[in-house]
């Protein structure tokens, strides 16, 4: 008790309230972090309707004849489907789609070459990542057409059909476009609040001239900035309860996930917006200046990290640049826990990213924030 006692009696709860007494106020601040969600989450998830390329491909080929090969040959000679795996088992190939590893998977059973011979419907399986509905619109027909076409180069003509293919749409089977789409505006509604809002507070302390009689107060440095951190913090975990909200509410998505986990890793993601925030904030004089410098880091992040248009579908320099993307490792998170119900045995990688992420981040900018107040 003598702890929190003394904690409600300390200089850093004074500067807590402080801040929080600016940002109730504020109507600009809390129209950000409540309306913009709101607004991003119904736009997005309803408008958004990219094309594909380069979708993962994984192949089992339990037949290993020459009629097999060649309809392999006819998946991959174009740009649509790239192979990424030859597998022995479909247990492994639909693992490896489970994990978000392959869009999509082609399985070719032993007996394909004899129901050539005996001119019956030689029958393959396809297994289709979901998740993305737009995606696999088009995969679908992509596959229809080149099937289509197989059959007429084994026979001759148009309207016969040999081989018949199984398709299983995995994670998504509605095909809804909005369970694709709303994951990715998720981080992409984080990315723009936590970053404007860390930058709004820090810089206005420097417009109303009140950071100088912040350094005269008997506080720390880091009183000063973590008092400023920790009530942003908080609105914006609430932030991520809204989005959550809306999302199982309007667009009704399913949360397979650990939802602790969802929290954890999204907490790791904000320290990155607000880091982002407070950096902005150390390099602009005026909160219009740090909101135009913001579109040269918010609008790549966004544009490289999926929530948009598939990463698959870019080109291969911006396929590499999206790796140090932290919104690119987030978005993967999201609809990993989300959508596929995967952990951290399998996000481990993403996760991990986001850490160095988050640590490099905030020590830059903190350390540069301090330095404006020696």
């Amino acid at each position: 008790m003598n702890i929190i006692k003394h904690f409600f009696n300390s200089r850093f709860w004074t500067l807590i309230l402080k801040e929080i007494n600016q940002i109730l106020p504020n109507r600009s601040l809390i129209t950000i972090l409540v309306i913009s969600p709101i607004i991003y989450l119904l736009i997005y998830g309803c408008a958004l309707n990219p094309d594909v390329r380069n979708l993962k491909l994984g192949i089992v080929d339990y037949a290993q004849t020459y009629q097999s090969r060649e309809l392999i040959s006819a998946f991959i000679e174009n740009d649509i489907f790239t192979p990424k795996l030859y597998s022995l088992s479909d247990h492994e190939l639909g693992e490896q789609v489970r994990e978000g590893k392959m869009t999509a998977g082609l399985v070719i059973y032993s007996d394909f070459s004899r129901q050539f011979a005996e001119e019956e419907f030689a029958e393959v399986q396809v297994f289709i990542d979901g998740v993305d509905a737009n995606t696999v619109g088009i995969a679908k027909g992509y596959i229809s057409q080149i099937i289509q076409q197989y059959n007429y180069q084994l026979i001759g003509y148009q309207d016969s059909i040999l081989i018949k293919p199984k398709t299983v749409f995995l994670y998504n089977p509605g095909l809804i476009s909005s369970w694709f789409f709303v994951p990715g505006v998720m981080g992409l509604v984080y990315t723009l609040v936590s970053s404007l809002v860390s930058a709004s507070t820090v810089i206005r302390e420097k417009e109303q001239k009140t950071l100088e009689q912040l350094l005269m107060t008997p506080a720390e440095a880091w009183e000063i900035l973590l008092a400023k951190i920790v009530p942003l913090f908080v609105l914006l975990i609430g932030n991520i309860t809204l989005a959550l909200v809306i999302v199982r509410v309007i667009f009704h998505i399913p949360f397979r996930g650990n939802l602790l986990l969802f929290y954890l890793l999204s907490v790791l993601y904000i320290f990155v917006g607000m880091g982002i925030g407070i950096m902005l904030a150390t390099i602009s004089h005026t909160q219009t200046q740090a909101f135009l410098t913001s579109f040269f880091i918010n609008i790549p992040m966004v544009q490289l990290s999926g929530a948009i248009a598939p990463v698959e579908s870019m080109p291969a320099l911006m396929r590499h640049l999206s790796l140090f993307d932290p919104l690119t490792h987030y978005i993967v998170i999201v609809r990993g826990i989300m959508l596929r119900g995967v952990g951290l045995e399998v996000l481990w990688q993403n996760a991990l990213a986001l850490l160095c992420f988050a640590v490099v981040i905030l020590s830059i900018s903190i350390n540069k924030f301090r330095r404006q107040l020696i």
